[in-house]
């Protein structure tokens, strides 16, 4: 490529973040060139979420440049790492945003065959079975009709806290727990605590629905 990849390649991030601030420009084209891939994992992982995955590759885009920008080697352990928090963050962001002006209920955009531990036993299952499951009837009669998911997302709504409701989304992705209290700024402690709440209010929620 034009921009010297072949060169680049042989140096760390680090050392090519400390170059692009020196005055080469053309590293920034390399390095969002590289962690493009990065970037298109982060928003279909978010794309359970709700939002177009064109968009949402854009808004993880804004991301990675601003990590670029913010990245502080005195601080941050790699780049790496800082810049897969920096294009999740901007995602899940956006994604918040776009529900917000919408009005779109916590539940609407998220998928049934997303997979859960409810049960808290480290066996994930899919939220539909989960839901067929405790309700003891059939997913495609009673989970999928209309005023079921209704009843259901009014009662996670009402029974989720704000911080819960985040936990619950990023969850939903497959995300860590580390990974969910580095997106959300919060202490892994006060995440896991929020996460085996949500998990409680989830598993009596569908208890009730029998």
């Amino acid at each position: 490529m034009a921009y010297g990849a072949s060169e680049y390649a042989a140096y760390t991030d680090e050392e090519l973040i400390d170059r692009l601030r020196a005055g080469e420009t053309q590293i920034a084209e390399y390095l969002c060139d590289k962690y493009k891939n990065l970037v298109r994992r982060g928003a279909k992982s978010m794309f359970i979420l709700g939002g177009d995955t064109e968009d949402l590759i854009q808004e993880g885009m804004i991301g990675l440049f601003k990590a670029v920008r913010d990245f502080d080697g005195g601080r941050d352990a790699s780049f790496y790492t800082f810049a897969e928090l920096c294009i999740n963050r901007q995602i899940y962001t956006a994604v918040q945003a776009s529900r917000r002006k919408k009005h779109i209920p916590l539940n609407e955009a998220i998928s049934l065959y997303s997979q859960v531990d409810v049960a808290g036993d480290g066996e994930g299952r899919f939220l539909l079975e989960e839901l067929s499951d405790e309700m003891g009837r059939d997913p495609e009669k009673e989970v999928l009709a209309r005023e079921s998911m209704e009843e259901l997302e009014k009662a996670i709504e009402e029974s989720l806290s704000p911080l819960e409701k985040q936990v619950f989304d990023l969850y939903l992705t497959h995300m860590t727990t580390a990974q969910i209290a580095r997106i959300l700024g919060k202490n892994e402690k006060s995440t896991d605590n929020a996460l085996q709440r949500l998990k409680a209010k989830l598993k009596k929620i569908l208890q009730d629905k029998k």
